[in-house]
């Protein structure tokens, strides 16, 4: 019998203070950091592919997710389709994701220059000079780097097969 699993699972879901002085204790040991973010609202293969290839890169993968309000005014009112908590604990369950930490403001910039991750990863649909938060953690000694998209998945996409 399992025990514990939802206290460690739980215990992933963490607040920036927290995760600061998590990631200070990680990386004395030496573990190497990966962040990435997004809003992961209806996770999909290319989500799963993607996270995967990133904590493929270092010890510890933290996933910085964008808090309801932020999807809000980033994707429009009828977004997110799942509310915070559950695309967090969705995250969370996952075997190869050490936190997850919940940002209010559109972009990560204050998460990453707080954290200065030693790889900041994004989806290959991204530029890494359009990338936000790229010029701190290079300035830090840190790498950025574009992960392979796969094509033909995107919440957007499903949610309009949804409708119909």
């Amino acid at each position: 019998m399992r025990t514990n699993v939802q206290k460690q699972l739980f215990a992933k879901i963490t607040d920036l203070p927290t995760l600061q002085q998590t990631v200070a204790s990680w990386k004395q040991q030496g573990e190497k950091i990966v962040f990435t973010n997004g809003v992961f609202d209806l996770v999909h293969t290319g989500h799963l592919t993607y996270m995967a290839k990133a904590a493929e890169l270092g010890h510890k993968l933290i996933i910085g997710l964008n808090s309801d309000a932020s999807v809000k005014r980033l994707k429009g009112e009828s977004r997110p389709i799942n509310k915070q908590d559950s695309r967090a604990l969705l995250l969370a369950s996952l075997f190869f994701v050490d936190a997850v930490v919940v940002f209010e403001e559109d972009t990560p910039l204050n998460l990453i220059s707080v954290l200065l991750p030693d790889i900041f990863v994004k989806g290959g649909d991204y530029a890494i000079e359009n990338m936000v938060g790229a010029k701190e953690v290079m300035a830090n000694g840190g790498e950025v780097k574009t992960l392979y998209f796969v094509d033909g998945y995107s919440s957007t996409s499903i949610i309009n097969q949804i409708k119909g």
